[in-house]
């Protein structure tokens, strides 16, 4: 994946969404994904089957082009200031 001027702002925005999906205890979460994320992204083909001892996950051929297309749509920088990659 190429380089890219991202808006971290709004990445942590979205991060700390995600990881609100798994609040326990109060206001404890834990660090990974929540297990129904990982295992829509395994039933679309987006990454390999998630189940197993391993602390990572592999993304699949298709999951590399849409992680890429989104960062640009969503979260890369325009010379414009503006962000996305909609005129």
């Amino acid at each position: 994946m190429a380089e890219l001027d991202l808006n971290t702002e709004k990445l942590d925005d979205v991060a700390l969404a995600i990881l609100s999906l798994s609040l326990h205890d109060g206001n404890r979460v834990w660090k990974g994904l929540d297990w129904a994320i990982t295992d829509r992204l395994h039933a679309k083909g987006l990454i390999a089957d998630p189940v197993g001892k391993a602390k990572s996950l592999m993304l699949t051929e298709d999951g590399l082009a849409r992680a890429e297309a989104v960062l640009l749509a969503e979260f890369a920088k325009r010379h414009d200031g503006a962000q996305g990659t909609d005129p």
